[in-house]
C-alpha cells in the first residue's frame, strides 16, 4: 500500500510539464511583492533612465508591444532615480503634471541619444520644452511644485522597494522583475513579460478567497 501511495504521488510530478522560463535566470522576484497603482488590472511597469542608450534602444519595441497588451493589462511608467538620474526623473514627472509626457517622451530621447544634447540641468531641459511648446516660466515653476516634488519621492520609495539598480527594468504585477539583459534579448524579454503577465493573473485568481 505505501508503495501504491508513493507511486501515486510520483506520477503528476513526473508528467508536470516545466515551466519555459525560471526565476532567478529568465526572472527575479521580489522576496517583497508590492502593491500595484492599477487595481483589477495586472501591472506591467519600466523603469528607465533618458540616460539610458539600453532604454533608449528598448524604445521602440516597447511602444509597440504596449499596443498589443491584453485588456487586464495596464502599462505605467517610473524614472529611475540613480545618484545622477534626479534631474531627468525631475523633468519626467514636470511633463507628466503639465499633461505633455506623451508629446515630448520620445523626442527627449531622441534628442539625449541621436541629437547628443545631454541634459543635465533644468535650464537646458527647460530649453527643450520651449522648443516643444512648452512656456518657459511655467516648465520652471512646474518642476520645483508640490506635485512634482511628491511624485519624486514617491519614485525614489518605489526604486528602493523594487530593488532597482539597472535600468530598463520591467516589472510584472509588483512582484516579478525582467529585462533584455536576464531574458537573453528585446524579444526574449517580452516573451517573459508574456508568461510573467499569465503567471500573474492564474495568482491572482487563486489568491482570491472563496465565499
Amino acid at each position: 500500500l505505501l508503495t501504491i501511495l508513493s507511486l501515486a504521488w510520483i506520477a503528476p510530478a513526473a508528467n508536470a510539464v516545466p515551466e519555459p522560463y525560471q526565476a532567478g535566470k529568465h526572472y527575479l522576484e521580489l522576496p517583497m511583492p508590492q502593491p500595484v497603482e492599477t487595481g483589477d488590472k495586472i501591472e506591467l511597469r519600466e523603469f528607465f533612465w533618458y540616460g539610458c542608450p539600453h532604454c533608449f534602444a528598448l524604445e521602440p519595441s516597447l511602444n509597440t508591444y504596449v499596443k498589443k497588451l491584453p485588456a487586464n493589462v495596464r502599462f505605467v511608467r517610473t524614472p529611475g532615480v540613480g545618484s545622477n538620474w534626479m534631474v531627468q526623473a525631475q523633468a519626467y514627472y514636470t511633463f507628466e503634471v503639465l499633461g505633455v509626457i506623451d508629446k515630448v517622451h520620445g523626442d527627449f530621447f531622441k534628442a539625449w541619444h541621436v541629437g547628443n544634447r545631454h541634459m543635465n540641468d533644468m535650464n537646458s531641459i527647460a530649453q527643450f520644452a520651449v522648443e516643444h511648446g512648452v512656456d518657459k516660466a511655467k516648465f520652471i515653476e512646474t518642476s520645483n511644485s508640490f506635485g512634482v516634488r511628491m511624485r519624486l519621492e514617491h519614485a525614489k520609495d518605489q526604486n528602493v522597494k523594487f530593488m532597482i539598480d539597472s535600468v530598463p527594468m520591467l516589472v510584472v504585477d509588483g512582484r516579478y522583475l525582467t529585462s533584455p539583459g536576464l531574458a537573453g534579448s528585446e524579444k526574449a524579454a517580452f516573451e517573459v513579460v508574456d508568461f510573467l503577465i499569465k503567471k500573474a493573473a492564474s495568482e491572482r485568481k487563486t489568491s482570491v478567497p472563496k465565499k
